[in-house]
């Protein structure tokens, strides 16, 4: 069982990686703008990672992984941050492509996004003392308002391609927490977070991997436009 979160992380990237060569999606050439985006996001996601491992905010069942660990990370955690945003953008630009009106409309998205911001401040500020959810949800409310202001047309699209993502997401994640296994790969302590749980995935497990798919994804847009305004 040691294998299972390295298997997790290759399973979620295979499908994604063998359709990257489809001569229709030809998503190779997205990898430059991804693997800076994959960087920054990890810049952020590391550190927050290990600072929470080294507290006890959470931490790993050694049981499933190989045993390599570096800076109080095993080795799969690291791969996580590859894999799992490797997927997700894939799949958001597979459907964009299978589905280009895919989309909502500019007001809708814009009520939703502040309700959703207002909804993230409120129960940050209720809960100040529980560091998951307030970093977590402090560091979403700051990347969906500064998304609002400067892409509203990324958030078009993604809360839609984000649902699709979430059917892979309780696959994967539920695993990781307990799911149809004995043991939790993750563990979490209860009073750093709402103690809300969605089978076995914390809530504020959802709104981490919206924010880790959407940082990636306002990175490598940004890139695009700009490699478009020089190339004119």
């Amino acid at each position: 069982m040691n294998y299972l979160y390295l298997t997790l992380n290759l399973g979620s990237l295979l499908v994604p990686f063998i359709f990257t060569f489809h001569p229709k999606l030809k998503f190779y050439k997205l990898w430059k703008p991804l693997l800076i985006g994959i960087i920054v996001s990890m810049l952020i996601f590391i550190p927050w990672d290990v600072i929470f491992t080294m507290k006890g905010i959470w931490g790993f069942n050694k049981g499933y992984f190989l045993g390599i660990t570096l800076f109080s990370l095993p080795i799969e955690e690291w791969l996580f941050f590859i894999c799992i945003p490797y997927a997700c953008v894939f799949t958001h630009y597979a459907l964009l492509y299978y589905f280009p009106n895919l989309k909502l409309s500019i007001g809708l998205t814009k009520t939703m996004s502040y309700l959703f911001v207002l909804i993230l401040i409120i129960i940050s500020f209720y809960n100040y003392y529980k560091w998951y959810t307030l970093i977590n949800f402090s560091l979403a409310a700051l990347l969906l308002t500064i998304v609002i202001n400067k892409n509203i047309a990324l958030l078009r699209h993604f809360y839609l391609t984000f649902l699709v993502m979430l059917i892979p997401f309780f696959i994967v994640n539920g695993i990781l927490t307990g799911s149809f296994i004995e043991n939790e790969v993750v563990w979490y302590n209860n009073l750093e977070n709402l103690n809300i749980r969605i089978f076995t995935i914390p809530i504020e497990d959802i709104v981490y991997a919206f924010t880790l798919i959407l940082l990636n994804l306002v990175i490598m847009t940004l890139l695009e436009t700009n490699t478009k305004q020089t190339s004119k």
